[in-house]
């Protein structure tokens, strides 16, 4: 009997298995459906599933003769006009030139660097590339731990030992210091910059802490283990997620302004009229409602707090000032 796909199966495993079926069958044309759906570990349910999904799957254009056919009627698999992902990828100059810019971030990164599958990408991409491959190593990529290098190196051995942590923690938002016990559960690189993830003892909840926002960091000598409602992140879309330690801000559109709802973390939405919106949101750093409004001119008003409204004001006539020269 072939095994089930879990319930919550995430789109980029799918679409992993998806890659790897459709050579796989289009060397084994005529293969049993059951037989299929065991060697991808499935349900056969679950790969007529994935067949009905390459209907909508090909080059673009989305035309017939664009997408992929499949035919699996009396209980044979057969898969048509795919060849070209049988085929060997064949990477661009550009492409092989910015993943082998990446591929020297990962070298570079503690943790990483040690694995010996980036080194061998890097080398085989240097090798096919050969002079033109050379620009890359002109391109540096760095990470935003240099000035905290020993709050960096104090959580990685917190998380090994399982010791709690004891930080002193920026919250931009209010320009306050806080104090915060912490159970580490992993240290990632997102985006440039490095996060401590751990169960937080005051907000008894996990939180994502950057590391360039701790003040300073104590390993306790007490157990460090998360509890067992603790679980990590998805940090598949937004790094940042809301708290009740984060400033709550009113902001005010009009039509043009209404896609903010769409692109950040909202708490609340009201309808005005002539297509206004009242939103409401939490922000652990103000300088980005600060560039909103510069951004947006007269689509956004900072409704509260008022005294980020008018910090808004005044660097908004400082700005004219400059510009007018004054």
């Amino acid at each position: 009997m072939s095994a089930s796909r879990p319930a919550t199966e995430s789109a980029t495993n799918r679409l992993s298995r998806l890659l790897d079926l459709v050579p796989w069958l289009l060397a084994h044309q005529g293969v049993q459906l059951e037989t299929a759906a065991s060697a991808f570990g499935v349900s056969s349910d679950q790969l007529v599933s994935d067949l009905e999904l390459l209907f909508l799957c090909g080059t673009p254009g989305g035309m017939p003769d664009d997408l992929i056919e499949a035919d699996w009627e009396d209980g044979k698999v057969f898969v048509g006009n795919a060849d070209y992902i049988a085929r060997p990828l064949r990477l661009t100059v550009d492409e092989a030139l910015a993943l082998m810019v990446g591929l020297r971030a990962l070298a570079t990164t503690r943790g990483i660097a040690e694995h010996e599958p980036v080194a061998r990408a890097l080398a085989k991409l240097e090798e096919a590339t050969g002079a033109i491959g050379a620009a890359s190593t002109r391109v540096q990529v760095s990470i935003d731990d240099g000035a905290h290098e020993s709050v960096l190196a104090d959580a990685r051995r917190g998380l090994r030992d399982h010791r709690r942590l004891r930080l002193a923690y920026l919250v931009p938002a209010r320009d306050e210091e806080t104090v915060r016990d912490v159970d580490p559960m992993r240290v990632i690189s997102l985006d440039g910059h490095w996060y401590l993830e751990g169960w937080c003892h005051r907000a008894e909840d996990v939180r994502l802490f950057r590391v360039n926002r701790i003040q300073s960091l104590e390993v306790l000598d007490t157990d460090g283990t998360a509890p067992p409602q603790a679980r990590p992140r998805d940090l598949g879309g937004d790094v940042f997620t809301p708290g009740a330690d984060d400033l709550q801000v009113v902001l005010e559109t009009d039509r043009a302004g209404a896609w903010i709802v769409d692109y950040y973390t909202v708490e609340r939405v009201d309808e005005l009229d002539d297509g206004r919106r009242r939103i409401t949101l939490r922000v652990s750093d103000v300088a980005l409602v600060r560039r909103l409004a510069w951004r947006m001119g007269g689509h956004l008003r900072v409704v509260s707090p008022s005294e980020l409204a008018v910090s808004i004001e005044q660097g908004a006539q400082a700005a004219l000032r400059a510009y007018s020269g004054s």
